[in-house]
């Protein structure tokens, strides 16, 4: 005989209300409650990264951004970061907000790099609210084989 699902929980003594149930609630996650507005932008940043024959070329949408407004660095070892700052609009006291969904804050993506890429030679333009960075690649030298010449 099958059991039909009940939504009486009777452990608690308490009704399954599906649209309360906080699966992840005994997780080590911060709520989104407490998670700040400032990572928000963090979030959102989406990037692409491509490898062509002759480069990596990592793509980032940031609309709104100014290129000034935006950081492109090679750190240490062959580590990109890409990183920066959408501000938060002015408000005016006249103004009433129906609605707030664009994010806000800092935003930071690294990106560890190949050992073909040259980092020396990197490139950044903006267009149209994206990012292009090409990463140029160098020819993985292969090693030199010998022949050896077999005796006997």
């Amino acid at each position: 005989m099958a059991m039909i699902p009940s939504f009486f929980d009777n452990r608690r003594g308490t009704i399954f209300d599906p649209f309360t149930w906080e699966p992840f609630k005994d997780f080590p996650f911060p709520p989104s409650s407490l998670v700040s507005h400032e990572n928000s932008a963090f979030v959102n940043t989406r990037v692409d990264w491509k490898e062509t024959p002759e480069a990596h070329v990592f793509k980032a949408d940031l609309p709104g951004l100014k290129k000034e407004e935006v950081e492109v660095e090679v750190e240490g070892d062959r580590v990109l970061q890409i990183s920066g700052e959408r501000k938060v609009e002015k408000e005016d006291k006249s103004d009433t907000w129906h609605r707030v969904e664009r994010s806000s804050g800092k935003f930071l993506r690294r990106f560890r790099l190949p050992e073909n890429a040259r980092v020396d030679q990197v490139k950044a333009s903006m267009e149209n609210g994206v990012l292009t960075v090409t990463v140029p690649k160098e020819e993985v030298k292969k090693p030199d084989v010998k022949a050896i010449e077999i005796s006997g």
